[in-house]
């Protein structure tokens, strides 16, 4: 996967929800990447990290890319949102 290129993607869809990006940390050994969003005046949604989330996968096929993405908030640890993302596909 091309990083500026992720990048990008991730940039527009974080100030799309009015969020700003605070960090991309890339796995390049395993292609796992994670992001971490905030907002100045509001607390980020589950829905904020769920749009992001949704940007990259339309952007990036997993079946041709082979990665894997978790997108976060300043407060909320990975597992916290994976499990938070879990209860809503239930």
């Amino acid at each position: 996967m091309e990083r500026t290129e992720f990048e990008k993607v991730v940039l527009q869809a974080v100030q799309e929800r009015g969020c700003s990006l605070v960090e991309i940390i890339f796995n390049d050994d395993d292609n796992v990447f994670e992001v971490t969003i905030d907002k100045a005046d509001a607390d980020v949604e589950l829905a904020d990290c769920e749009y992001v989330h949704r940007a990259v996968l339309a952007a990036f096929d997993r079946n041709v890319e082979d990665y894997a993405l978790t997108v976060s908030s300043v407060g909320i640890d990975a597992a916290e949102a994976d499990e938070m993302l879990k209860s809503i596909n239930e």
